[in-house]
């Protein structure tokens, strides 16, 4: 008896800390309403006055439902949330704005030091 109880415990914890990984995974859309890296995103990808408050606009839900998401321990919300930003910022942005936000977010928002190469 003490086996199983024990290997169910051992499953859970695991389970657990599989899924508690899995929401860090979307920190880089967390750190898009940092004023700083917001800038450095706005002026890489050369988005115009219009783009920038649209973009703000849904960078602010993004980061409010991901932390709805986290709090409850939603993946799939938060899945529905990252697809949310990235097709809204796919309508906003024209084919190589969108490739270079992309880039952005998969690059530079993954490494934290590099962001001082945009400003």
């Amino acid at each position: 008896m003490k086996k199983i109880l024990v290997t169910l415990f051992v499953l859970i914890s695991f389970t657990t800390v599989g899924f508690a990984s899995n929401l860090q995974d979307y920190e880089a859309f967390h750190k898009l309403n940092n004023k700083n890296v917001f800038t450095s995103l706005v002026g890489y990808i050369n988005a115009d006055p219009e783009q920038v408050s649209y973009l703000r606009e849904v960078f602010q839900v993004t980061d409010n439902e991901l932390n709805k998401a986290e709090k409850n321990q939603n993946e799939k919300f938060a899945e529905t949330v990252v697809d949310y930003n990235l097709y809204n910022s796919k309508c906003i942005l024209t084919d190589d704005q969108y490739k270079k936000y992309l880039t952005f977010i998969n690059y530079y928002l993954k490494n934290d030091n590099l962001l001082s190469i945009n400003k």
